[in-house]
């Protein structure tokens, strides 16, 4: 079932299969013994990581998973326009288009859901007395599957606003989901992230390597706060692991390339260097990815090729490691963002972070060693400025289909921005300035005077600090800037905006199955 069955279906990706019901007397029930189910898998330890094991494959298979999907959290912002185009991002150039029948957004919400029923899976088997776990071990699973429910409920709430609230497993379609309110779904984000920093190991005890801890949930749970209206609670989240002394910003040269012309925070995006094993003293949480390896990274990873331009698509032009591997062009940054967001010397804008120039590099062309010229659409698609956080090329693999590199999915350099808009949100701007010029004094930066601080400027400098890191319509969504800002920055895409667009609609396909009860669409979107 396509649709609404996505909100009901149980699924742990590989590990756990749908169980049969049979009939009441006991000489006919299944019992299960060679294949998977929750009943006969989330019973003792081994069970629940292989439970933990689908979960995460949920996870790493995610928005970045689908060609042009990503792009869609981008594209449409103060940030981007669409390069080259897809029928799944198109819309967000062209709001008037965006309805509830675009694929993109019945894929958000599917894989949102499929994550909060594998989570509610885990949830309710080790609340379960019956379960062969200690009592630590069981408050680990239930608060790292917490976590990820949380993950998925503010994607949800954050693109959609209410939605159906479900918290413990479906095991059969359902057609009467109703809509909760965002008030609602922030409390219960809020309290399973309550619940997971109390209950989640530090980096020091972690199981492994890679392994959410509770430094996670305390970042995902200051930007619950700040959207749950309670600044001085999201101030204390943060400080908690500001001040938790695992971890620190990157100031030094470190790493694979720490012999090469560099800086240091281009070497925190290097291929070798992005884990806390490889020296990222700012990683919080990294999704640990290895080319060639069974179960080493996502199916389709599209995160270089959307963020990498299409320079192979110009005569003279070849796929190079120094450019970053293939790149197809999908999210064309804005003007705003190419030449007015950063001062000349924020180390964020160096060579190293931001490719500005281009050479010529097939020895077989006639211009070999010149400057690239282009014009026209060569310079929405395949050439323009781009970061360059998402480099990687695998000699054995120079097309490139998929990334397998690593994904710093937070450090701490946005904890400091969130701890800067918590305070700004209760009035201290003098702490908030403090807090931001931690990140802007080691880019090098002029540092800003209290007085400059408004939400906007914390919005541009997450901007600075954060391209291609943050999901920023997520980000604008949250802040309630997002039409704003794209009234100001993007004019390609600006006079197609309206209020409404803040939320995306709710997929047609969920409302139509819904026959027993009422699925409202959103504001300005036709039913």
């Amino acid at each position: 079932m396509k649709n609404i069955a996505y909100i009901g279906k149980v699924m742990l990706t590989g590990m756990l299969l749908m169980g049969s019901y049979s009939c009441s007397k006991s000489f006919l029930d299944e019992q299960l013994k060679s294949s998977y189910s929750p009943d006969n898998t989330l019973v003792d330890e081994l069970g629940f990581e292989s439970a933990s094991t689908g979960m995460l494959s949920i996870f790493r298979n995610d928005y970045g998973n689908t060609q042009g999907l990503l792009a869609t959290f981008y594209t449409g912002t103060d940030m981007a326009i669409v390069g080259q185009p897809n029928a799944v991002q198109a819309p967000f150039e062209d709001y008037r288009n965006l309805n509830s029948q675009n694929a993109a957004v019945s894929l958000i919400w599917t894989w949102c859901y499929k994550l909060i029923n594998a989570a509610n899976m885990i949830i309710a088997a080790a609340d379960d007395s019956k379960t062969q776990l200690t009592a630590p071990q069981r408050a680990f699973y239930k608060a790292e599957a917490s976590f990820f429910r949380a993950y998925a409920y503010n994607h949800l709430s954050l693109m959609f606003g209410g939605v159906p609230v479900i918290t413990a497993p479906v095991v059969a379609p359902r057609t009467d989901y109703t809509r909760a309110t965002e008030e609602e779904v922030v409390k219960l984000i809020v309290s399973d992230l309550t619940f997971a920093e109390a209950n989640l190991p530090d980096p020091a005890t972690a199981k492994k390597q890679g392994r959410i801890t509770k430094f996670v949930a305390s970042q995902l749970l200051a930007e619950a706060l700040l959207r749950a209206g309670k600044p001085a609670d999201a101030e204390a989240a943060a400080r908690r692991i500001t001040d938790s002394k695992f971890y620190s910003l990157i100031t030094a040269r470190y790493g694979v390339k720490v012999s090469l012309p560099g800086d240091p925070f281009a070497d925190m995006f290097t291929y070798g260097n992005m884990r806390r094993s490889q020296g990222n003293t700012e990683a919080i949480w990294v999704i640990e990815q290895q080319y060639n390896t069974p179960g080493g990274g996502a199916s389709f990873d599209q995160r270089r090729r959307e963020w990498g331009p299409f320079y192979a698509n110009v005569t003279g032009m070849k796929v190079a490691d120094s450019l970053g591997g293939r790149g197809i062009g999908r999210i064309r940054p804005t003007n705003w963002w190419t030449y007015e967001l950063y001062e000349q010397q924020d180390m964020r804008n160096s060579s190293y972070n931001i490719r500005r120039k281009y050479w010529y590099n097939d020895p077989a062309s006639t211009k070999f060693g010149q400057p690239v010229a282009v014009s026209g659409f060569d310079t929405i698609q395949n050439i323009f400025a781009h970061t360059t956080k998402w480099y990687e090329f695998q000699a054995q693999d120079p097309q490139g289909a998929s990334s397998f590199k690593d994904r710093i999915q937070m450090r701490l350099g946005e904890t400091y921005l969130l701890l800067a808009e918590a305070q700004l949100l209760q009035g201290k701007q003098a702490e908030a300035a403090a807090s931001i010029n931690v990140i802007r004094q080691r880019a090098k930066a002029t540092l800003v005077q209290p007085s400059e601080v408004t939400i906007d400027y914390i919005l541009d400098e997450r901007a600075r600090e954060l391209t291609a890191e943050e999901l920023r319509r997520l980000t604008l969504i949250r802040t309630r800037k997002l039409v704003e800002r794209v009234r100001k920055y993007n004019p390609k895409v600006a006079p197609t905006i309206s209020d409404f667009n803040l939320r995306l609609p709710i997929p047609q396909s969920e409302i139509d199955v819904n026959k027993d009860a009422v699925l409202t669409q959103n504001e300005g979107y036709q039913q």
